[in-house]
């Protein structure tokens, strides 16, 4: 797939295929981006249509375990919405302009708001698996942009990054954990690129820069998703303590078992969320 143009047109492409298989509906208030485990959600997803990535031009399949790979289209809270169960991930080989075409393909059907997911582990010292983290800033550590390159349609060149989680919708999120009684922190989370986990002198040098989670994904999505003037919220699951701070070795197995743990928390998280937005 490297190499592939994943820029306005073919978002625009995607698109008008998945309105094809999804039929006339509402333009969704949101498009949600689900990480690891988290794919729960799409299952309280009213009236939905699930459409395998296979059919959806530009998409790879999902490879990784707790990755569905599937976009549904449908209501959440009586609201329109769009959600992709899984994600393309740089270490699986793909460009970076792929990891963060979905959140094109969302812009181009017309969503708003990208609420961005994620599993990561936790470096700060209070954080226990199953913590939910409101991602109050991001550190890009995978070191490549996906918008490197001509400059795409509609993009902002020059993208102001001073706040890409905006603002306002992280008051939103804290209004919105109080309201179902979710703890939430706030945090920033470390993107890096994978597949290893890091390294104990790395989890050392990530808390010196002020990283409170670490994970290998949401960063290309939250950039594409701000050059193209969307607004954007990320929550973090914190599924295991980062290398070093526990005598345990880290497994994916238990990055899916925290996440089962508590996608109820979640879930009623994002539910408000969706419920509340302007």
């Amino acid at each position: 797939m490297i190499g592939h143009s994943y820029g306005a047109a073919a978002a625009r492409a995607s698109a008008e295929a998945i309105r094809k298989i999804a039929g006339d509906r509402t333009v969704p208030v949101a498009g949600i981006i689900l990480g690891s485990g988290l794919g729960g959600l799409a299952k309280a997803i009213e009236g939905a249509v699930r459409i395998p990535y296979r059919d959806v031009p530009g998409f790879p399949s999902a490879t990784v375990v707790g990755h569905a790979g599937e976009l549904i289209v449908g209501t959440l809270e009586g609201r329109a919405v769009a959600a992709l169960a899984g994600r393309f991930h740089m270490y699986e080989g793909h460009d970076p302009a792929l990891a963060g075409f979905p959140a094109r393909v969302l812009h181009a059907l017309g969503a708003p708001v990208l609420v961005v997911s994620n599993a990561a582990g936790g470096i700060r010292s209070s954080f226990r698996p199953g913590t939910l983290m409101l991602i109050e800033d991001h550190l890009n550590l995978m070191f490549r942009n996906p918008l490197t390159g001509a400059q795409e349609e509609g993009d902002t060149r020059f993208p102001d990054m001073s706040d890409p989680y905006d603002r306002e919708l992280r008051q939103l999120a804290k209004r919105a954990a109080a309201t179902v009684g979710v703890e939430l922190e706030e945090g920033v989370y470390a993107g890096l690129l994978g597949p290893t986990y890091e390294t104990r002198a790395e989890v050392k040098m990530l808390a010196t820069l002020g990283a409170d989670a670490t994970g290998m994904s949401t960063v290309p999505e939250v950039i594409v998703a701000r050059a193209m003037g969307m607004r954007v919220v990320g929550i973090t699951c914190v599924t295991n303590l980062a290398c070093g701070l526990s005598d345990q070795p880290i497994t994916h197995a238990e990055v899916i078992e925290t996440t089962d743990r508590v996608t109820g928390d979640f879930q009623r998280l994002v539910r408000e969320i969706v419920r509340t937005l302007p």
